[in-house]
């Protein structure tokens, strides 16, 4: 097991020992001889334990576990002294710290104990994970004023039954703020069920909104119950609801006005209490003019409007929800002791990220598959262009491009429709490459 230690000392020949110890046992070790030195690096790096000693020229060692504790709860911190003293031992425990050492005495405790605060690192990793994939609104990251206000107005909205209409580009988190409302919410013990109306055709859609009875049309050989009437009791999450057919929004907005539906094939009204959610990246005022969108049904859904913020202007979110998303693919990946070069940041920032959120969390997991030696840098984040490179470098930036498909078929055990999607390119245009470079 690999890891990432950060030691603080300000006896500078102890401190070289210890690293040089920890280093032996294939640790990835950075030292800091201060409080205000070491803050820097946990801001710079990630670490997953920290040693420190309780004595420091400019803080105490007890209370720096509170302070790291509080910004890196998944940091566990032994705290070193050459003074046994209960008091602070105490202390130091109930401020987060992992264990307490006394230098000389406990010298030989030190490997081990490291081993045993690296095992309850992952398991605080684990829980991140788990929490990560719990509704509700504290999975919406970001403490920036765009999204902070579009979270005040969500929290709001959750408590009434009003419609809620989500606006914003592709890949702003539309999905996670209608199921955040739903937690919110009174109706949280029933279903939230969720479609994308862009992903079927007329005919399907109905019938999985509505529902239809066996020999409906071909194809139906028995009952099935639509989406409005599993989210009885619950919520309807109709996404891209600006690309739903202008036939069914009239069916819909009927639906909504009575709460009454018919099953395809049925003659017999069926009654669904529910609470709807739609999004849409769509000007649907300019849909309403083109008469791609019923003017009524726009009425009907804008009760409550929150617009989402692109990426691109809340940056100073990025890099909690690429922190966000290198826990999750890290625990997906079975990856331990991930290092995170402040460059891999710098990289980040440099992108507009048109596809916004779904676009960084595809980057992410893309870098983590392309990384070498555990490392996220700014490497790891490689972007091809046959078109802009200088004549003497295609053949280098060539070959990067096929070991980087290579990496990502690898990665996703030859499913190919699944490494088109993560190297965001057609399948078609993944073929090509494939017989291009006479891959298989």
């Amino acid at each position: 097991m690999s890891g990432n230690i950060l030691i603080i000392d300000d006896e500078i020949k102890l401190l070289k020992l210890l690293g040089m110890i920890l280093s032996q046992e294939n640790f990835n070790v950075k030292e800091a001889s201060t409080a205000r030195s070491a803050m820097t690096m946990l801001e710079q790096y990630e670490f997953d334990v920290v040693l420190s000693d309780v004595r420091l020229p400019d803080a105490f060692g007890v209370e720096l576990v509170k302070s790291v504790k509080n910004k890196y709860p998944q940091i566990e911190i032994i705290l070193m002294t050459a003074f046994g003293n209960i008091t602070d031992a105490v202390q130091a425990m109930k401020n987060g710290a992992y264990d307490y050492l006394v230098k000389g005495d406990d010298n030989e405790k030190i490997i081990p104990l490291v081993y045993k605060a690296l095992d309850k690192v992952k398991d605080n990793k684990s829980r991140v994970v788990q929490q990560a994939v719990t509704k509700g609104f504290d999975q919406i990251i970001g403490k920036s004023p765009l999204i902070l206000q579009a979270k005040k107005l969500a929290e709001k909205v959750a408590l009434t039954d009003a419609a809620v209409l989500l606006t914003g580009e592709t890949g702003t988190g539309k999905e996670v703020f209608a199921s955040a409302i739903h937690e919110g919410s009174d109706r949280k013990k029933n279903s939230f069920v969720a479609i994308n109306c862009s992903a079927f055709s007329k005919e399907i859609l109905e019938s999985e909104l509505f529902g239809h009875k066996q020999g409906a049309f071909t194809g139906a050989v028995k009952d099935k119950k639509g989406l409005i009437e599993e989210a009885n009791g619950g919520t309807l999450f109709l996404d891209e609801i600006g690309e739903m057919p202008i036939e069914l929004q009239a069916k819909l907005l009927r639906v909504l006005e009575t709460r009454e539906f018919i099953k395809m094939g049925e003659t017999k009204v069926s009654k669904s209490d529910f609470r709807l959610i739609a999004a849409t990246n769509r000007d649907l005022e300019d849909e309403i003019k083109q008469g791609n969108f019923r003017e009524d049904l726009y009425f009907r859904l804008n009760v409550f409007e929150i617009t989402l913020p692109p990426l691109r202007e809340r940056k100073e979110d990025l890099k909690a929800i690429a922190r966000h998303f290198i826990d999750i693919f890290s625990h997906k990946l079975h990856l331990t002791a991930v290092q995170v070069d402040p460059d891999y940041y710098k990289a980040l920032e440099k992108n507009d990220w048109k596809g916004n959120i779904r676009e960084l969390r595809n980057a992410v997991e893309r870098s983590l598959i392309l990384m070498d030696n555990n490392v996220l840098d700014a490497e790891s984040l490689p972007h091809y262009s046959e078109k802009t490179a200088p004549e003497s470098d295609s053949l280098s930036i060539r070959s990067l491009e096929k070991i980087h498909i290579q990496k990502v078929l690898q990665y996703t055990k030859g499913n190919k429709a699944e490494a088109a999607r993560l190297l965001e390119i057609g399948i078609a245009t993944l073929y090509r490459k494939l017989e291009e470079y006479g891959l298989k």
